[in-house]
């Protein structure tokens, strides 16, 4: 695959991410109001905030917030990531982030499982290895280095 096929689908792709993203947005927005929510500017920052699937905990949806909107509270992120689990718009359960770099020494950082019931466990550093070659094999990357991996597991079991 050629440099041009790669960013072609990238573009598609991120094309097709902010249209399903905003389709969440409009869903949930509904379901906010179904539920007696009033849609306020700050609810629906955050709600941006958490759509863009960067942060993995309230005190980083807090900290990009605050930056865009410096009357919003650890409380009002807290209120609102609530209220979007109770209407199950999003499960704080499925939300993981692995933040070691090539250098963490933690062990049994990823289980893999595969078709067959083979199981993997990872250290960090193995973790690392294995995405960094993969994105390279891929085109992806060329010499840069993983910082972090959010993964949000699927339900479609």
């Amino acid at each position: 695959m050629s440099a041009n096929q790669i960013e072609t689908e990238r573009k598609m792709c991120n094309s097709g991410n902010v249209q399903r993203t905003q389709m969440q947005k409009d869903m949930i927005t509904q379901k906010l109001r179904e539920n007696g929510c009033r849609i306020t500017k700050q609810r629906m920052l955050l709600l941006d905030i958490i759509l863009s699937g960067e942060c993995s905990c309230c005190k980083e949806i807090y900290y990009k917030a605050s930056k865009k909107d410096g009357r919003i509270g650890p409380a009002t992120v807290y209120r609102m990531v609530n209220i979007l689990e109770e209407i199950g718009a999003i499960s704080r359960k499925n939300m993981y982030k692995i933040a070691c770099g090539q250098d963490c020494g933690e062990q049994e950082a990823c289980r893999i499982e595969l078709s067959d019931h083979t199981t993997f466990d990872l250290s960090a550093r193995m973790w690392n290895k294995v995405i960094q070659e993969g994105l390279k094999n891929c085109g992806y990357i060329k010499n840069q280095e993983i910082r972090s991996v959010t993964v949000t597991p699927d339900n479609c079991r």
